[in-house]
Formats: structure tokens, C-alpha cells, sequence
């Protein structure tokens, strides 16, 4: 499979099959987080890796109790180490490494014939809690992997290319 074809392939899994995810196919998840590019390379992240059925119901309960979460496998907990550190364009470094850990994270999966959902919704003290992740680190976003039990959509919706990209300068108001 090339990259476009995985991109294209890839979408929002909210139904898994309860079937467990092989050990190599998860390292190969995490590998490809391990070897994404971040600022200074300091790699500023923590994967919590949730297998346990009861654990894993109990992060969907903090994620709104999105009852789908807890269902797939492999709850992957994405945290930050240094969430105070501010990159010079004053974004936080943690958005952008994470973001990009994990979209390499994504894509692997979708090669590996699995699926992925980013869930943003969720209670941070509370995952924190379930977890026991310590005071100064944030969770980023929670990460369900598992086998999907659905097809990806025939035609994503997306904006137009010519709504999202300007040249040169931004036009319009």
C-alpha cells in the first residue's frame, strides 16, 4: 500500500470487532509514534497502553461514556511530558508533536489493517486518575485501536481544495 492509498483508506472507527490485536501489529502502532519527528527530537510524549477490559471501560466513562471506546482492544493514552513548553510562534510544542506521533500512529494502523478514532472528548482529571498519570503531564487525546467492524465511507467529506489553500498571501477577509 503507498501513503496516498493509506490516506485515503483511513477513516473514524466507532465499531471493532472483539478481536484482540496481535502483539507485533501494536508494536509496529507504536513504533511508528516512536519514530515521528519533534521538536529538537526530545520526543516529549508518553504512550499509556490500555489492554485491560475494566480499565479500558472506565476511560470511556471519562471519554462522555463513548461506550465504543472502551470496546476496541487497545486504548492508546497519548500524554505530554512538558505541556508547558511553548514553541517561538507561541503554539504549544505538545499540540504539534503529539499530533504528529499520532497521525503516523493512524496510518500505520490503517496498514496494518486496523483502525484508529481520535477522541478529544474526554475528562482530563478523570483519565488521569483511571491511569494514575502524574501531576505536570496532560493527556492529549485518547487513541481506541482495534480491527474495524465497518467499512470506511465510499467518498469522505472534505472541503474543496480551492476553500482551504491560498498562495502567497491570505485573501479575502
Amino acid at each position: 500500500m503507498d501513503v496516498s492509498e493509506t490516506i485515503r483508506k483511513r477513516f473514524s472507527v466507532r465499531d471493532y470487532l472483539e478481536k484482540p490485536v496481535e502483539e507485533e501489529k501494536l508494536n509496529s502502532v507504536l513504533e511508528a509514534g516512536r519514530l515521528a519527528p519533534s521538536a529538537n527530537n526530545r520526543q516529549p510524549w508518553v504512550f499509556v497502553v490500555v489492554r485491560d477490559e475494566a480499565m479500558r471501560k472506565q476511560v470511556a466513562q471519562a471519554a462522555m461514556g463513548q461506550a465504543f471506546v472502551g470496546e476496541a482492544p487497545v486504548v492508546i493514552v497519548a500524554c505530554a511530558t512538558d505541556p508547558e513548553r511553548m514553541m517561538h510562534c507561541d503554539v504549544p510544542d505538545y499540540a504539534v508533536n503529539l499530533a504528529i506521533a499520532l497521525t503516523q500512529m493512524t496510518l500505520q494502523a490503517v496498514e496494518e489493517g486496523l483502525g484508529t478514532c481520535w477522541i478529544g472528548a474526554f475528562d482530563q482529571q478523570e483519565v488521569k486518575a483511571v491511569l494514575g498519570i502524574p501531576t505536570g503531564v496532560k493527556v492529549v487525546e485518547l487513541l481506541p485501536l482495534g480491527y474495524p467492524a465497518t467499512e470506511p465511507p465510499a467518498v469522505k467529506s472534505r472541503k474543496p481544495l480551492g476553500e482551504i489553500v491560498m498562495y502567497d498571501r491570505w485573501q479575502g477577509s
